[in-house]
């Protein structure tokens, strides 16, 4: 514990890339004696994972599609949930709100500013999302998860903080752990996954690439991969046709121990996704989702690939032959894993929980804690017209 005890409110939804970094938090909040509470929408009370000592509340969020008459409605939703989250603040009584983006965090976001409750917004991905970016401009502090964030204004520069995206504690609990051996005859294992639900193209694409290896590569491999279940039976017959052994499954509830024995990561570039990779350390070929909003899966990936930890496939360019080539460039020799691995591992910040948890402790408590702030003196922030002046207050513990 930190301090005298308050009370936190998230507002997170709809997805886990949204929910998971808020659970880490909460579970972060509730170690140094606050007390929490979780505002959802129906879908994201769904989600897995949540602490049993947080209490989630459900609140209508409404949506707006692409047919302006769904609009009212949506409206009409969001208005519900801002006066129920009113209803809520009244008797919690926060410190400050956080929301996670997407639309489940506005109607809570929206009673936050109206009642002059302190606000502050993560975005786990690496463009500002449309209701982070809606309310970029009245909240107290907006979390960044890259040194780079489209979408983001320089004229709120003075209020951004550069914390990453929090993981889980099973895979943070690995960054300490050395990359796994690769003798020059050893199995290379390849771990691939597409997310939540899989990735079809996946599944179409990489047992054809992998055997289009060569030969004294190809039979080293022991391949470990997600599949969507209408999918698995006709993977598995290309994998058996290509004489690849491969463990084939939906979803593995060990995913952290998987990514420890990978040599090699093959999947999409969600926020979640790249945080592990980076966490743990492990070089990846990235496949960003083509119809990803903003296509801020492909910003996601940027990072990681110009620091040499992973080589990123416009799907459209996502062949068997590309792939082919793009494994063995990093397959070659056992020291070109290692070397994309530890550019990896430099990209993670596994302080994230830690350091966002000290910037919303700063508000309605003690004065303004030390926090991380993106400013003139870091050249990628400089970039994305930050003004100098404004470095660092503190360095990355990494």
């Amino acid at each position: 514990m930190t301090g005298a005890s308050r009370h936190f409110v998230l507002a997170a939804g709809g997805t886990g890339g949204h929910l998971l970094p808020a659970f880490a938090l909460a579970t972060e909040l509730e170690r140094r004696g606050h007390h929490v509470a979780l505002i959802t929408d129906a879908r994201g009370a769904q989600i897995p994972g949540k602490p049993d000592f947080l209490p989630a509340h459900v609140l209508p969020a409404g949506r707006f599609g692409k047919n302006p008459l769904s609009w009212i409605k949506g409206l009409r939703a969001v208005l519900e949930g801002r006066r129920m989250a009113l209803r809520l603040f009244d008797s919690f009584e926060p410190s400050a709100v956080v929301g996670f983006g997407g639309y489940p965090s506005l109607p809570a976001i929206l009673a936050a500013t109206s009642a002059g409750v302190p606000t502050v917004v993560h975005e786990q991905n690496a463009v500002l999302g449309r209701v982070n970016r809606l309310f970029s401009g009245r909240v107290d502090a907006i979390a960044i998860a890259y040194p780079e964030v489209e979408r983001l204004a320089p004229k709120h520069a003075d209020k951004v903080h550069l914390v990453g995206n929090p993981v889980r504690a099973g895979v943070l609990s690995l960054r300490d752990e050395p990359f796994p051996t690769l003798g020059e005859e050893g199995l290379l294992r390849v771990l691939i996954t597409g997310g939540s639900q899989g990735a079809r193209v996946l599944s179409e694409v990489v047992p054809d690439g992998l055997s289009m290896l060569p030969p004294a590569l190809r039979q080293r491999l022991q391949v470990t991969q997600q599949c969507r279940p209408e999918d698995l039976d006709a993977v598995r017959e290309r994998y058996r046709n290509h004489g690849i052994p491969a463990e084939l499954a939906t979803y593995f509830e060990d995913m952290a121990a998987r990514l420890a024995d990978a040599h090699l990561f093959i999947g999409r570039a969600g926020a979640s996704t790249i945080a592990e990779l980076t966490a743990v350390g492990r070089p990846a070929i990235l496949i960003p989702l083509p119809i990803a909003t903003d296509d801020h899966q492909a910003a996601n990936a940027r990072e990681l690939s110009k620091a040499g930890g992973a080589r990123m496939i416009r799907q459209e360019r996502f062949t068997g032959k590309e792939l082919a080539k793009q494994i063995k460039a990093l397959a070659d020799n056992p020291q070109g894993l290692a070397k994309a691995a530890h550019a990896a591992w430099n990209c993670g910040r596994p302080r994230a929980v830690e350091d966002l948890a000290d910037l919303v402790e700063s508000f309605g408590g003690a004065e303004m804690m030390d926090v991380i702030r993106v400013g003139g003196n870091n050249a990628r922030g400089a970039s994305q017209g930050i003004p100098a002046g404004q470095g660092a207050t503190r360095e990355m513990s990494e």
